[in-house]
């Protein structure tokens, strides 16, 4: 499977062995998503439980906390990344502090997909990578898988949380890393284990990483698309590095990063957003405090520019292998 047949497999999957889930947002139901995602759903399991809704995504996500307060396990899609800024108070306000502020006497199960991050072109209106913002959000957790097998454990195990979960899609790997025009460097999904996907209930716990390669030198920390341009610039450089996917950034195993980095001594960070205020600057500190008599070099961030998200520099603004090649031999000399 490819991540778009990987998380409609699990959409379907819960829909199948769970009436409290539903599946709703734009275009989610008849045309089955922008992005295909939900396509065949609402025709397998009916307009009650697979819909369309106005373009309203505070009123999506206001509906989604009330369905889950009821008890329902609604699973709501914000068509891009870029347009869940008209929901973030309802987000924030409301279903993040549910648990707390009635002493647990109610809570928000609901699930946010939302393809995130750049690569077809769609400008800054259609490119953002937020998840920085919501990482900073007591009560919520963020999920960003970066393989089709993830994807649909993920999404799975986030469905079944009985807190709220920002699910960010990569929809540079919908299709998988492809042997394209900008993104030579990665390869197709074809033939790859991360690509065989059960077709039946699985899930990957919240909050644990994966150690996608072990190495000596120097730790990488990355999720998403920038999982497979890691492979490719770790690659590049020769550094044996050892690359974690962290999966979730909020809860973050911090258990297996401290481990790799105390291991090797160095550590780079990578990530699509851009640098300052990114989710890698709190990575960069828990880092620090914990494994600051070990690191042999000063920590390194490769990140997207700081400027708005250039339309026309699109494969610019991203970190590339030969920028994550480059900081790898950084710390390496700099030891």
């Amino acid at each position: 499977m490819n991540m778009i047949q990987a998380l409609n497999s699990a959409l379907d999957v819960k829909l199948a062995d769970d009436p409290r889930t539903l599946v709703f947002g734009e275009d989610v139901g008849y045309f089955g998503g922008v992005f295909r995602v939900t396509e065949g759903l609402q025709a397998k399991h009916g307009t009650k439980r697979c819909f369309d809704t106005p373009l309203s995504e505070g009123g999506i996500i206001a509906t989604a906390i009330g369905m889950g307060v009821y008890g329902l396990r609604p699973v709501a899609e914000i068509q891009f990344a870029d347009y869940i800024l008209p929901a973030f108070d309802q987000i924030v306000s409301e279903a993040a502090r549910l648990r707390y502020r009635s002493g647990g006497e109610f809570w928000a199960p609901i699930t946010i997909r939302s393809p995130y991050g750049g690569g077809i072109f769609g400008g800054q209106t259609h490119s953002q990578s937020p998840e920085a913002l919501f990482a900073h959000v007591v009560g919520i957790k963020t999920v960003i898988p970066s393989t089709p097998y993830d994807a649909k454990g993920l999404l799975i195990a986030a469905i079944e949380e009985d807190d709220p979960v920002i699910f960010f899609e990569p929809k540079r790997l919908y299709n998988g890393p492809f042997d394209g025009r900008h993104d030579q460097a990665l390869r197709t999904w074809a033939g790859l284990p991360e690509a065989e996907v059960p077709e039946g209930h699985y899930k990957i716990p919240l909050g644990k990483a994966a150690v996608v390669r072990e190495g000596a030198e120097a730790t990488v920390l990355a999720y998403g698309t920038m999982v497979h341009v890691a492979k490719a610039g770790i690659a590049d450089s020769g550094v044996d590095a050892e690359l974690i996917d962290l999966r979730s950034i909020v809860p973050l195993d911090i258990e297996t990063v401290t481990a790799s980095v105390q291991k090797t001594g160095r550590c780079v960070i990578l990530h699509e957003a851009s640098r300052f205020g990114g989710y890698g600057a709190e990575l960069s500190a828990l880092v620090q405090e914990r494994c600051f008599w070990m690191l042999k070099s000063p920590i390194e961030r490769v990140c997207g520019w700081d400027t708005p998200y250039p339309h026309a520099f699109e494969w610019d603004y991203f970190p590339g292998p030969a920028r994550l090649a480059r900081a790898l031999l950084k710390v390496m000399e700099n030891s």
